[in-house]
């Protein structure tokens, strides 16, 4: 008996748009940027006695920004751009628990723990973002 082997689809050969992977590159890696310096302004608030607490929240806004244009560009490299899927999710589950930031910063026993799981999901993108397996097109 025979196997019959089914020839390769076009689409799993060819990389993804390297345009949509860098702008995802470039907008994940402005996210941690973004993350590292709103919490570096949260614990300059804490030891002022919330002098910088408005900076902080200013920088929380600049995140919010590009937690919305990575969303787009995450969903771009996903469906026309045939990528992977799960950094479109996890995109939005970055915006939404960045929006739960915003309501609950009077409650640091949320806003804490939920600041360190954006920077955690925010890692796990950008890890993933810089890694040569975000080039491979999905069949």
């Amino acid at each position: 008996m025979q196997e019959v082997v089914a020839p390769p689809s076009t689409a799993q050969g060819r990389p993804v748009s390297a345009g949509l992977l860098y702008s995802l590159r470039i907008l994940v890696t402005a996210q941690a940027a973004g993350l590292v310096v709103a919490a570096s302004f949260a614990g300059q608030a804490v030891q002022s006695g919330g002098e910088l607490g408005e900076t902080h929240v200013m920088a929380g806004m600049v995140v919010h920004l590009i937690a919305l244009l990575q969303i787009v560009a995450a969903v771009l490299l996903w469906r026309p751009g045939r990528g992977a899927g799960w950094p479109a999710l996890a995109s939005l589950g970055l915006f939404l628990v960045g929006m739960g930031q915003h309501f609950s910063w009077e409650m640091l026993g949320t806003h804490v723990p939920s600041g360190l799981a954006l920077f955690g999901l925010t890692v796990a993108v950008l890890i993933w973002a810089w890694s040569p397996r975000a080039a491979v097109r999905r069949s």
